[in-house]
């Protein structure tokens, strides 16, 4: 599907560059990471179990590819690229690394598995890893930008960037990301992010869909 772009573009200094449905059956559990992990695995306590076995650490910062952080488009592609593959391939968290700013931290909007309701939290990029690599590496998962909103002001920028995801077995959902970006005169850096799960009861805005 292709993606469906909505740039609003403020001007900005002359050294900067310019860039740019799943079926129902979603669980109302929230996401533990920008693809609705928990609800993929519909086990909401596992967000606070501690790892049950060794988890992947995050590298060093290799040097960034250009292609990923040159442009808008090539940084949000490669923040899904990077966490998608089939069941079995180790995630792409090398490459990962070098998207963020340094302390770069996540905000996860939880759900209460009684009442349904938000529970906001904030992650930083190793937990993440810790809580979401075994699932995406057993379960095959495959995560893709369906639609985007984007504003920018001078070097910052923010993204809406709508997804859907699906495991190897067929589990499905979709959600929106906020992505904060920050250009330094060379790259792109992501800042933070923050996302929230589509449930019966949060169903995707008209205007964040294509």
């Amino acid at each position: 599907m292709a993606t469906r772009r909505d740039e609003r573009w403020i001007p900005q200094p002359p050294w900067s560059r310019r860039v740019g449905a799943p079926n129902a059956a979603r669980s109302p559990s929230s996401a533990i990471c920008r693809a609705a992990i928990a609800a993929a695995i519909g086990v909401a306590a596992a967000l606070w179990a501690p790892p049950a076995r060794a988890q992947a650490a995050a590298p060093a910062p290799a040097d960034a590819r250009p292609e990923d952080v040159g442009t808008l488009d090539g940084i949000v592609g490669a923040f899904y690229d990077v966490i998608s593959g089939p069941a079995g391939e180790p995630r792409q968290w090398e490459r990962d690394a070098t998207l963020y700013l340094p302390g770069v931290t996540f905000s996860v909007v939880d759900r209460d598995p009684q009442t349904g309701a938000p529970r906001p939290r904030t992650v930083t990029k190793q937990e993440y890893i810790d809580q979401s690599d075994a699932f995406l590496v057993r379960a095959g998962f495959h995560e893709r930008e369906i639609h985007r909103l984007t504003t920018r002001f001078g070097s910052v920028a923010h993204v809406w960037s709508t997804y859907e995801w699906e495991t190897d077995d067929g589990r499905t959902g979709r959600g929106v990301n906020g992505i904060h970006l920050a250009w330094d005169g060379d790259r792109w850096w992501i800042t933070h992010a923050t996302w929230d799960q589509e449930t019966p009861d949060n169903p995707i805005p008209r205007e964040f869909l294509p």
